[in-house]
């Protein structure tokens, strides 16, 4: 008898929270039956108009309110469009983050000038890395 070890995935989900015609702001949501995995935290600087701005944040009430649910957030790069959001999300989410050793390196260091958690797990991944979960 040969047996599949493969489990069968009833629903995925992609949501975009930014990034979607518009330049920064990315940050993605890929929802695998209950498990959610994000994908970058950018930021976007305000447009000429938006007086009194500095940034602007995907709004991440959804990951917010399912936050038990979050089992990863994995960064692309290491430019403001995919990590400049990070601190305001590890500040309401707790999940390891994944990403090169350059763009880990470029967190921890916001991290660390923001004042915020130290408790992260980072991992590092490479081009030919193999993640399961």
């Amino acid at each position: 008898m040969v047996s599949n070890s493969k489990v069968k995935h009833e629903e995925i989900k992609i949501i975009p929270l930014g990034g979607v015609g518009e330049i920064g702001k990315n940050m993605y949501i890929v929802e695998v039956d209950e498990d959610i995995f994000v994908i970058d935290a950018g930021l976007m600087f305000p447009e000429n108009e938006m007086l009194g701005i500095d940034i602007v944040i995907p709004d991440i009430q959804y990951l917010e309110q399912n936050r038990g649910r979050v089992k990863g957030i994995f960064l692309t790069h290491g430019h403001e469009d995919s990590i400049g959001a990070i601190s305001y999300l590890l500040d309401k989410v707790r999940a390891p983050v994944y990403g090169t050793r350059l763009t880990n390196a470029l967190v921890k260091a916001r991290l660390k000038d923001e004042q915020v958690r130290t408790d992260v797990k980072f991992y590092t991944i490479h081009s030919d890395s193999r993640l399961q979960f």
